[in-house]
């Protein structure tokens, strides 16, 4: 019997992993200009954790999550999101005092048991950036600009953001207890998870993905309407701050994120391109995270970027990701197999992608074998060549061929 992957696990393949690569690589330039430090976070944390931070009343917590005892009898989660790890190291390692205000940055991946579909599994990854110690509407802002910044970068145009401000816990209880009396009055017509959600986390039925839960909401009451002055004007200073940066928006007041512990601004970056779930980015503020956990009241915004989303999109595009093959070595004898090898391992040294024929096979044989590989150039040595002290270097574009000196290789390379 064969064993294969778990379901909603799946191996990351040659061909797919250059696209990976890509995004890593472009994800660390965009973010360290933006001036944010890489963190690594354990795959393992104390399920308290998770639900102090993101909600009891969450579907991640009371659904989503792979909890387990260990030995000793203590609850562990494999994280199903970095947020709340991140936050958990800013004050264990007392950045609280030594350094408040600090960006942070996480590559890697998340753990949520839900049905796997197009683009979802239960073990996937997220570019995820958190910025602590800061208020003020223009670092709501840049965080948004740092995910455009990287979606443009990466050859990613045809994207929206939608905003909403969810206030604070004052101006939102008053929204909450309207919206309750709204949606029990709806009760018999909800959904199974949202009629359960209506008592203990009524934002959450905003965002329920069932067609006719979607329609009873469109008449709900609005949070823009319960908005204290100072997270109005937080809001509006926000949609300043973007339209200063040429960022276009729509303010759509159902975006809620499915996390208990954001405050005022919330948003989504979507693509068209991926059907009904559509989010490739989401965040917002959660300035009240960091006191809930235990550290003093500090300011915090952040947000999650889908890697298998990215990835997904980059698929559609005619674009290969893949380092081509620079040289393959081709020789003709026993001892010209041995100078090949010294120079493949010399040849890579200085960074050059070489491969080589580790036996003995006639000439036509190693070419279609570099052909295969779809090789730029070819290296040949024959007898004549080792005695001659030159190699043949062949383009396999235009096909010709010149005779090089073995010292002028490297050089020439």
């Amino acid at each position: 019997m064969t064993i294969s992957t778990i379901r909603g696990f799946h191996d990351i393949l040659p061909g797919e992993t250059e696209k990976w690569q890509y995004i890593e690589k472009t994800a660390r330039e965009i973010l360290e200009s933006f001036n944010f430090s890489e963190i690594k976070i354990p795959l393992l944390e104390k399920t308290e954790l998770f639900t102090r931070s993101i909600g009891n009343g969450t579907d991640i917590v009371e659904k989503e999550m792979y909890t387990f005892l260990d030995r000793r009898g203590d609850s562990l989660t494999l994280r199903p999101e970095a947020t709340a790890s991140i936050v958990r190291a800013y004050i264990e390692h007392n950045f609280c005092k030594t350094n408040p205000v600090l960006k942070l940055f996480y590559l890697g991946p998340m753990f949520r048991y839900e049905r796997p579909q197009k683009g979802r599994f239960r073990q996937f990854h997220q570019i995820n950036a958190e910025s602590f110690g800061v208020a003020g509407p223009k670092m709501d802002g840049e965080v948004i600009s740092l995910c455009f910044n990287f979606f443009r970068k990466i050859g990613l145009d045809d994207l929206h953001l939608q905003i909403n401000s969810l206030g604070c816990p004052q101006c939102r209880a008053g929204f909450k207890k309207e919206l309750k009396n709204f949606l029990t009055k709806k009760m018999t017509d909800l959904c199974s998870d949202c009629q359960r959600r209506v008592e203990i986390n009524p934002l959450r039925n905003l965002d329920c993905k069932n067609e006719k839960c979607r329609e009873i909401v469109l008449n709900a009451p609005s949070i823009a309407n319960f908005l204290c002055e100072d997270c109005s004007i937080h809001f509006q200073e926000v949609k300043q701050s973007l339209a200063s940066l040429e960022i276009p928006f729509q303010v759509n007041p159902k975006i809620v994120r499915g996390l208990d512990y954001y405050t005022r601004t919330a948003f989504e970056i979507n693509s068209p391109l991926l059907g009904a779930q559509d989010a490739v980015a989401g965040g917002g503020r959660y300035d009240n995270l960091v006191k809930d956990l235990g550290g003093p009241a500090i300011p915090a915004i952040g947000f999650a970027i889908g890697w298998e989303r990215l990835v997904s999109l980059l698929s559609q595009k005619d674009q290969n990701f893949q380092r081509p093959l620079e040289i393959f070595i081709a020789s003709l004898s026993k001892n010209a197999m041995e100078e090949a090898y010294k120079l493949t391992n010399q040849l890579r040294h200085i960074g050059v992608k070489v491969e080589m024929s580790y036996e003995e096979k006639s000439l036509k044989s190693q070419m279609r074998k570099a052909d295969k590989l779809s090789s730029c150039f070819v290296l040949i040595i024959g007898e004549k060549e080792l005695e001659e002290k030159t190699v043949i270097l062949r383009n396999m574009k235009n096909k010709s061929q010149e005779v090089i000196d073995r010292k002028e290789i490297v050089s020439e390379i």
